[in-house]
């Protein structure tokens, strides 16, 4: 091991007099920004590492191989679709015509580029069945707010905007569910889950009215349970005057199968970066679009790609409520997401739901002899992703839910999702994905099961993990409440030798 390049942070590898670069004498005039910033001026100069060019590369190249992926091992991270991402979408992304063209382009010289997005809107409406879709946004979440500022500028329209101020949510929802309905301006009700795991209709029934603005339902649930009501539960807000918007997180759990449209919604968000292969985690890319029915497509952002005559162009719809995101969208991730699509068909987007909830039901009728799955007595199937819940492990060896997933990582598998959903207490979230195959599901099988053995004859084994991590266990509350976001130069001034604390 390279203490030097593995341990240090780029600072501390830093040497007065290396550069790592050697650029010609400039020919542009010297310009004093400082002049013109005034107060808001740099007081010294930046203090930026020096080091050599192989210096950096190793350095970064050790990092690299500290941090963990779908291509280091397997990644059932639960609702967030940890699958592989064929290396064909990278080839087709980094092509002349799709890598090196400019937004501020004219539309006329990007041709074969806006001939993508179209299709690509296509094939989403015909996925999700559906009649607009856009591009714009670039996340799931801003997917989400994007679809819930659609449903604002219909009541708007309709004149009801001061009326409809409530959007209902089920207390298995993704975090982000109440907090784009608060930001988008609507108070929240939380609807509760029947025994079984799903949305109590009766709940549903009792909670809407004339103030109904929306409910937002993901479907499978974030329990891996299809909400086998949606149709019904989507009428009654219908009947209500609302809207019901689909949160698409686990739409590779039935494409080609079911889709949004079919149960009645008026909306949803498309993870592209997720069910379609684009690569996701550590905070990006991502994208996002959302797709809405012929009532809500004259209000959805622009500016989105038209087909007129044998030419594409951009157009605004007409009550469009403006731009979500500069330009149009995460172009790069639509091209590994229209790839995707493109290699795989209607029935290769099919097969791939029914391997991923193939795959997710062998995990959990492997293990649920070890662990418990809270929902088991009333549905004996789930969908993309499973819930087990470690009360039991808690109680009797004082095991829980973080210790196994931190465990997990010692033997090269990636920790599921933790604590979520919230109606599961001590709750791992599983998604093994279609992409693993059956030997490596097996190996994932022989894991847990090893853990659930450590947990009851040495559970201390368990409690510590990670141990053969470059990094121990740290004080998560501590790095989230106190982060120390800049490097101190007067540390290492004085322990030039010595590591950050």
């Amino acid at each position: 091991m390279n203490l030097q390049n593995y341990d240090k942070l780029i600072f501390e590898i830093s040497q007065k007099g290396h550069t790592g670069y050697d650029l010609p004498k400039s020919d542009v005039e010297n310009y004093d920004l400082g002049a013109e910033l005034g107060e808001y001026s740099r007081k010294e100069p930046a203090r930026l590492p020096e080091v050599s060019e192989l210096q950096i590369v190793r350095h970064y190249t050790a990092l690299s191989n500290r941090n963990f992926g779908v291509e280091s091992g397997p990644y059932p991270l639960g609702s967030c679709t940890m699958k592989y991402n064929p290396k064909i979408n990278e080839n087709i992304a980094a092509l002349d015509g799709f890598a090196n063209i400019h937004p501020a382009q004219a539309p006329e010289t990007a041709q074969g580029a806006l001939q993508l997005m179209y299709e690509l809107q296509e094939s989403l409406k015909e996925i999700t069945q559906f009649d607009a879709v856009t591009l714009q946004p670039a996340a799931g979440a801003q997917g989400e707010l994007a679809a819930i500022f659609t449903f604002k500028a219909y009541f708007r329209a309709k004149g009801e905007l001061d009326q409809r101020r409530v959007i209902l949510i089920p207390d298995s929802a993704h975090g982000t569910n109440p907090a784009t309905a608060i930001v988008a301006g609507f108070e929240t009700v939380e609807l509760p889950s029947t025994p079984e795991g799903i949305i109590d209709v009766e709940a549903v029934r009792a909670a809407v009215g004339p103030d109904t603005a929306g409910i937002m339902i993901t479907n499978p649930s974030t329990a891996g349970l299809f909400e086998k009501d949606a149709k019904e539960i989507v009428d009654i807000v219908h009947e209500a005057g609302g809207l019901a918007y689909y949160d698409g997180a686990n739409l590779n759990a039935i494409m080609g199968i079911t889709s949004p449209g079919a149960m009645g919604f008026d909306a949803c968000h498309l993870n592209l970066h997720k069910t379609f292969t684009g690569p996701h985690g550590g905070g990006g890319p991502g994208s996002g679009p959302i797709g809405v029915n012929e009532k809500l497509a004259p209000f959805i952002p622009g500016p989105n790609v038209v087909k007129n005559g044998d030419k594409y162009e951009f157009a605004t719809p007409e009550q469009s409520y403006g731009r979500v995101k500069g330009f149009f969208g995460n172009f790069g991730v639509n091209v590994r997401a229209y790839t995707y699509i493109r290699a795989m068909g209607a029935e290769g987007l099919r097969r791939a739901s029914e391997d991923a909830v193939l795959n997710a039901n062998y995990l959990r009728a492997s293990l649920n002899h070890l662990y418990d799955c809270p929902f088991d007595k009333y549905d004996k199937f789930n969908k993309n992703d499973f819930v087990f819940d470690l009360t039991r492990q808690k109680k009797d060896y004082n095991v829980n839910a973080k210790d196994v997933g931190k465990r997990l990582l010692d033997y090269g598998v990636h920790a599921p999702t933790t604590y979520f959903p919230l109606i599961v207490h001590e709750c791992l979230m599983v998604e093994p994905t279609e992409t693993e195959s059956k030997r490596d599901l097996d190996f994932v099988i022989d894991v847990f099961t090893k853990i659930a053995k450590e947990a009851e004859e040495t559970p201390e084994l368990v409690q510590e993990a990670p141990h053969n991590t470059p990094v121990r266990r740290l004080d998560e509350a501590g790095a989230s409440r106190k982060p120390v976001l800049k490097y101190r130069f007067e540390d290492h001034e004085s322990n030039p030798e010595g590591l950050q604390e």
